[in-house]
């Protein structure tokens, strides 16, 4: 009877997207998404590597209620809900203040000034969700990560009219946060055991996730695909595919680059930015001898 009735509040919840804004969820994704689940009705386990705004995890514990749906919140998209009442209150009260500007309208200096202000007040008495402050203030697609990114960016007049909710949300997901090795670990040898893959995108802005990934990092991840079930995300802009593509169609190639020296130089190109070249060498007696 208990678990009756856990599955019928589930049900109540049910969220075709994150309760508050997140770069990279799959809302678009959240139709398909439900009809590929049904291919695995025999796991038994769901296990969300990157879990992100949870959006997925919420879908499969939904979709699948008898499963158990492990979400790694490697973003602590938790702590961002556990103030959803205080980024509403903020929110409220920068409505207010932008009475009589029109919608979408860019704000005055004098107005940012006062806007700024609000929300460093709202930052010395606790948290300050800028992800979701960011969503009513900047123009589309752009965000701050703290109030030095924000009061270095035109505001607009783009408020959400309602609150946030997130009730129900995370029912009957077991939520942990790790780095995904540690998960691929721990169910590597389990049975019955599908793992949700959505890393950062290869060649993507990744700038708003907690992590700073490079080629290898992309690369670690196929590893996990083989020997278990999985789901798996990537976007047209990634290469990852194709990388995969030319591989398989040269398997002998190995790593050409294997035993060569490196040099590195990095360049400055004004006070505020750099680049690194990188040169790779190999010495001819390291290298095939021409004929």
């Amino acid at each position: 009877l208990l678990h009756d009735r856990m599955i019928t509040a589930m049900k109540k919840y049910y969220y075709s997207q994150a309760p508050l804004p997140f770069v990279g969820q799959k809302r678009m994704f959240a139709s398909e998404f439900r009809k590929v689940l049904k291919h695995f009705s025999d796991r038994t386990v769901f296990v969300d590597l990157f879990g992100g705004s949870g959006l997925l995890s919420h879908i499969t514990k939904r979709e699948r209620p008898d499963a158990t749906v492990i979400y790694n919140d490697h973003d602590n998209y938790r702590e961002r809900l556990e103030n959803i009442s205080r980024t509403n209150a903020l929110l409220s009260d920068l409505r207010r203040l932008s009475e009589g500007i029109p919608r979408h309208r860019m704000l005055s200096k004098k107005m940012h000034s006062i806007f700024l202000e609000r929300i460093r007040r709202e930052e010395s008495t606790g948290f300050v969700d800028y992800l979701t402050i960011s969503s009513s203030l900047l123009f589309s697609g752009k965000y701050a990560r703290n109030i030095g990114e924000l009061e270095k960016l035109n505001f607009y007049n783009n408020m959400r009219l309602s609150d946030y909710c997130c009730e129900g949300y995370l029912d009957g997901l077991e939520v942990v946060c790790c780095d995904y090795r540690e998960l691929v670990d721990r169910y590597r040898d389990s049975p019955n055991v599908v793992y949700l893959i959505d890393p950062p995108y290869m060649a993507t802005d990744i700038s708003t996730y907690r992590m700073d990934w490079k080629l290898t990092d992309y690369l670690d991840v196929l590893l996990v695909l083989k020997g278990h079930p999985f789901i798996y995300f990537t976007s047209g802009k990634s290469p990852i595919l194709d990388f995969c593509r030319w591989m398989e169609e040269h398997p002998e190639t190995g790593n050409p680059f294997k035993g060569a020296g490196m040099s590195t130089l990095t360049a400055r190109m004004n006070y505020s930015s750099s680049y690194t070249d990188i040169m790779l060498y190999k010495e001819m007696t390291e290298a095939a001898t021409p004929p």
